[in-house]
């Protein structure tokens, strides 16, 4: 039973240094809890993350091209510098590159398992300038400049939108209190003032 006890102990020590580690699974896939409505909850605000991230991720291949890095050392430096989730699992892409994997497949089937449009449109122009020697700064520039301009469109829309959003809440909800509170008490004190 000391055994045991002294194995355990020993095995909690180990754990909270940091010497056991456990094995991540390798999948293009965020890593992200799968199942129930936490599950959608968590993959929607991560989803929302990285997507927050592309053009960050844009300036800096831009930065990595225009200082005469290739395509793939760009992606690892920017990977290096983000350090939110998209840096994460780009440095995991990178990781399974080392490893034997191609790059572009591997960044390919991340976009798609995220579902980003900027994400897709980001790794559609590296796959590009990599096929045809085309320059990167020029291209993630440009891509990086209009992702932020429907970024901006898209938040005065949302803006314009919320005086309608609104009015149901202050018709139904706000006014009737405020007459309550206001308008009621007045006409209780006039009526039992004509009394």
């Amino acid at each position: 039973m000391a055994t045991i006890a002294g194995a355990l102990a020993a095995c909690a020590v180990l754990a909270s240094f940091g010497v056991v580690r456990t094995v991540r699974r390798a999948s293009p896939r965020p890593a992200v809890p799968a199942s129930g409505h936490q599950g959608r909850r968590a993959r929607r605000r991560r989803a929302r993350r990285v997507e927050r991230e592309v053009p960050q991720l844009l300036d800096l291949l831009a930065a990595g091209s225009t200082a005469g890095l290739s395509a793939e050392l760009s992606l690892r430096r920017a990977a290096q510098a983000l350090r939110g989730p998209l840096g994460e699992d780009l440095r995991a892409i990178g990781h399974r590159t080392d490893l034997g994997a191609r790059w572009r497949d591997e960044l390919d089937a991340y976009a798609d398992a995220t579902g980003s449009l900027d994400l897709r449109r980001a790794v559609a122009v590296l796959q590009r300038t990599e096929r045809l020697g085309a320059s990167l700064a020029g291209a993630t520039h440009e891509l990086a400049a209009n992702v932020r301009h429907a970024r901006r469109t898209a938040t005065l829309e949302r803006a314009r939108t919320a005086p309608v959003k609104m009015l149901f809440p202050l018709v139904f909800l706000i006014l009737p209190a405020f007459l309550l509170l206001t308008v009621v008490p007045v006409l209780l004190t006039t009526v039992r003032s004509i009394r």
